[in-house]
């Protein structure tokens, strides 16, 4: 049955998914959102007797443990398994990414290295690509020392120095030797594929490491912050500078709820979040390459609208479909490609859009820092968000059915207004600034007016309603208001009383086009964290931090969900926004270094 202990290997241009027996069960190929040629995580329940299709793995029989792990600060991931005599193999995962004549190499390739460990293991290998998310089988034609499977639109070729007859025929070998699988493009290789596979990992490995180096970690909690970011960076599409929210598409929310969703695009609202927790290690590098993206998006906006989301190369329609040739997670079907929020109003995204860029503006280390004519730029999307700071919308959790003016929304206008006060400042625009600080001045009272209800004593999720949200919890972050305003207190204590169950936050509770939410929203506790820190109930809010990080898999990552009685995590995977969730409290609850220093 399928679970989401997954590791991910990447290199910011595609990525894969494997599961704890070493099977690659998710890829799409070229890119992110392309059409999986692995998708064996989308295929159903193995136990219901579904053919294996869309994947590529290393069947070791009789399996009776199975270790995994990445080497120290890579995205260069190990498996090892072990049979029931004792036989052990070690598959090392990676996809290459490292510089090579001044520029960054990654290509579209998956390497797999294979060795033996212990006895005589005896393997087969089992590749089973399919295209149309499953539909088409490929055409296969062969060499000496490679694989091709030709499909409609691509074709893969694989080169290895273990047989080809047996990967043809997935015979059982005995695994007396290393052997080495190089799964990309439809080109040969210009040296040996042994020396090719070694020379790649090691400077793969070296890149990682580098980049690592140069992060700025909190004392305490190092290895789940560092394998966060890694992660964080894995979901940028580097060509664009896009940033995905998760690497799947249609993992339930939770067991046939039929909250299926499609994440492999760029919402902004996500991005802002991922660019601001890399930006409190130092990783602007990521910061800058979305703002390239960020410029193109404001650039091409209709008459200055915003869609929440777009596609990885700027695309602005994400039709969404229902594919009928993958029976889903589980069997959890519908499996959806593309995603409907494109066409949502949510006004929260022109907060989103200058919330992400504010840090550019003040930091001097950036090879490209933004101008003049970027703040005017920015100022176009300020006056959106000022002029509908007091309109309804699908608000940030995306309600499909239902408008109301979201109290998060008006947040996000609020912060965009505050926060092109405080660019021009740095620009010495005297006029500008306080143009915009009376702009955000009118929406904070607006807000301070109708988001709040007297009688319970709270901000509610709308204006003039009586429902509490988790997004309540970003008041203070955003610094809307001050943790110590006992507003916000009065907030949190609500958000407790009606969303809190065990140490884990619904995001909200009133039912919405599908019912009652049944699982934890895991950026929601982890927000809910770092509101108790603000508040000084920091002894508590350590507590439930290491709670959370006892929730991740093995490997350290998370999905969007969690069923709080079984401790199961469900929705896509890796992500994004449970990663930040997770720098962020790392950053505010560590200890200082100088307190051990």
């Amino acid at each position: 049955m399928s679970n989401l202990e997954l590791g991910v290997i990447g290199n910011c241009g595609f990525s894969a998914l494997i599961d704890e027996n070493a099977n690659i069960c998710w890829s799409c190929w070229p890119r992110f959102d392309s059409d999986p040629v692995f998708c064996d995580l989308l295929n159903g329940n193995h136990a219901a007797k579904r053919e294996p299709v869309g994947l590529f793995d290393v069947v070791l029989d009789n399996v009776a443990r199975t270790e995994q792990s990445y080497i120290t600060n890579t995205a260069v991931l190990t498996t090892r398994l072990y049979d029931d005599a004792g036989n052990g193999i070690e598959i090392t995962d990676f996809a290459p990414r490292f510089t090579n004549l001044g520029r960054t190499f990654r290509p579209t390739m998956i390497v797999r290295r294979i060795r033996p460990i212990a006895g005589a293991p005896r393997i087969r290998i089992r590749v089973r690509p399919r295209f149309a998310y499953g539909a088409a089988k490929p055409e296969i034609t062969h060499g000496s020392n490679h694989i091709r499977y030709v499909g409609p639109d691509l074709t893969m070729r694989l080169t290895t120095d273990a047989a080809p007859a047996y990967l043809l025929e997935e015979t059982p070998f005995f695994l007396e030797e290393p052997v080495n699988l190089v799964l990309g493009p439809d080109e040969s290789l210009t040296r040996a594929v042994d020396d090719t596979a070694r020379d790649f990992m090691e400077r793969t490995v070296a890149y990682w490491r580098e980049w690592v180096r140069h992060l700025y970690l909190p004392l305490e909690w190092q290895d789940a912050v560092i394998r966060a970011a890694i992660t964080l960076k894995l979901c940028s599409f580097e060509e664009t500078g896009a940033i995905i929210a998760a690497m799947t598409t249609s993992v339930p929310e939770f067991a046939d709820s039929g909250r299926n969703w499609d994440y492999r695009f760029c919402w902004l609202r996500d991005a802002f979040f991922v660019v601001r927790a890399l930006n409190r290690l130092g990783a602007v590098d990521i910061m800058e390459s979305y703002l390239r993206y960020l410029t193109n998006i404001v650039a091409s906006a209709d008459g200055g609208h915003l869609q929440p989301v777009y596609g990885i190369a700027l695309e602005a329609k994400l039709t969404e479909r229902e594919v009928e040739t993958l029976a889903g997670y589980r069997g959890m079907g519908p499996v959806r490609v593309g995603n409907q929020a494109y066409e949502h109003l949510q006004h929260d995204v022109y907060g989103d859009v200058i919330l992400a860029a504010t840090q550019a503006f003040f930091d001097q280390r950036l090879l490209r820092p933004p101008d003049l004519a970027a703040f005017k730029r920015l100022e176009a999307v300020g006056n959106q968000a000022y002029k509908l700071h007091n309109a309804p919308d699908a608000g940030m959790w995306e309600l499909r059915t239902r408008a109301r003016v979201h109290t998060s929304s008006s947040l996000m206008c609020w912060a965009a207004c505050d926060r092109l006060a405080k660019i021009a400042g740095a620009l010495e625009l005297e006029h500008r600034e306080a143009f915009w600080r009376a702009r955000a001045d009118k929406v904070h009272a607006v807000i301070c007016k109708k988001g709040w209800n007297k009688k319970a004593n709270s901000f509610t999720e709308s204006f003039g309603g009586d429902d509490i949200d988790a997004s309540l919890l970003l008041m203070a972050e955003v610094n809307f208001l001050a943790p110590g305003d006992p507003r916000f207190s009065a907030t949190v204590e609500a958000v407790e009383r009606t969303l809190r169950q065990g140490d884990h936050l619904l995001r909200y509770h009133a039912p919405d086009d599908f019912g009652a939410p049944e699982t934890a929203f895991n950026i929601c506790t982890l927000w809910y964290i770092e509101a108790l820190d603000m508040m000084g109930r920091k002894d508590e809010a350590r507590r439930i931090f290491e709670n959370i990080l006892s929730c991740r898999t093995q490997l350290g990552l998370m999905s969007e969900d969690l069923h709080i009685e079984s401790g199961e995590l469900w929705g896509n995977y890796p992500q994004t926004y449970s990663l930040v969730g997770i720098i962020n409290c790392a950053m505010r609850l560590s200890r200082s270094w100088g307190e051990v220093i």
